[in-house]
């Protein structure tokens, strides 16, 4: 099992939480932060499990640093899944 950790953006939009990966072009939403945290990392599992299963390669994520420094009135967060 190998482990993936990806930067993630999270904001609010109206009357949801949408949390979206850069390095993906994938995005989700919920309800509550930790709803849409819970969210995040479902998505970023299922991503990588197809990534892995049809022998397509995951890119490399891009620096925590980087992705706040782009972001700085958004809550980043790194989100990781075991594959």
């Amino acid at each position: 099992m190998k482990q993936y950790v990806f930067p993630a953006i999270f904001y609010k939009k109206e009357d949801k939480y949408v949390v979206l990966f850069p390095d993906l072009n994938m995005a989700t939403e919920g309800e509550t932060m930790e709803e849409t945290y819970m969210f995040a990392k479902e998505s970023l599992r299922v991503y990588c499990s197809y990534v892995k299963k049809y022998d397509l390669e995951i890119e490399q994520a891009t620096k925590y640093e980087d992705v706040c420094k782009k972001n700085p009135k958004e809550v980043v967060m790194l989100i990781d899944c075991y594959v």
